[in-house]
């Protein structure tokens, strides 16, 4: 089975993807989602979890042969980098969300070198945002970004216009698209509801999805 149908698979089959169109999520920003995402549940299911670490790994020698660090977000990327990193015979560390405020006070766990070929490993990318800064991180401390593997995207235009323009490569398990189409198939949502689905996806601010769009 193709990679990107078999982790939407796995993702759907632990709630770790959840679609309900019809009673619509409200993330932090206000924002109102038919979609929640949460890809800490894999950790908890070790055949998904393998399927999941096993992608990334393969992800990292086909699209980064030349990596020497795998390189997780926190926190939610740092068990998948450990792990990736462990079927590879990598180092691996993580970049914190802000500098300790004490003991070396570092921002960047683990050793890293100036020059290093690093990957960074996240779970999920939407606008972008999270993942550019860890990044920035590394590049400031000198290390060369190869790019990104992440677990799931949901391919909002904002985020995909950020990673260009930050001259970030971006490769992604299974993305949006895939789910919703495999959920349909597999009657976790109606084939219908795809099309409200990518209405959202494309602009998240718009809530006229809502409802069936009308």
């Amino acid at each position: 089975m193709e990679l990107s149908k078999l982790i939407a698979r796995d993702l759907l089959s632990i709630g770790a993807v959840f679609f309900r169109p019809e009673e619509p999520f409200t993330w932090a920003s206000g924002i109102k989602s038919p979609v929640y995402c949460d890809n800490r549940l894999t950790l908890t299911a070790p055949a998904v979890r393998l399927d999941v670490e096993e992608g990334l790994a393969s992800v990292v020698r086909a699209e980064y042969p030349d990596a020497e660090v795998l390189m997780g977000t926190s926190t939610a990327g740092i068990a998948h980098a450990a792990i990736t990193a462990h079927l590879m015979g990598l180092p691996m560390g993580y970049v914190r969300s802000g500098a300790k405020d004490h003991g070396r006070q570092n921002q960047i766990e683990g050793k890293l070198e100036a020059g290093q070929k690093v990957v960074v490993i996240e779970d999920l990318i939407s606008t972008g945002g999270s993942v550019l800064e860890v990044v920035n991180v590394l590049r400031e401390a000198g290390a060369e970004v190869l790019g990104i593997a992440s677990i799931f995207t949901y391919g909002m235009k904002k985020g995909i216009a950020r990673l260009a323009e930050a001259k970030v490569k971006n490769v992604s398990l299974t993305d949006f698209d895939t789910v919703a189409k495999v959920a349909a198939e597999e009657n976790y949502i109606r084939p219908e509801d795809i099309a409200r689905l990518i209405a959202f996806r494309d602009n998240p601010s718009d809530e006229s999805w809502i409802g069936g769009g009308k």
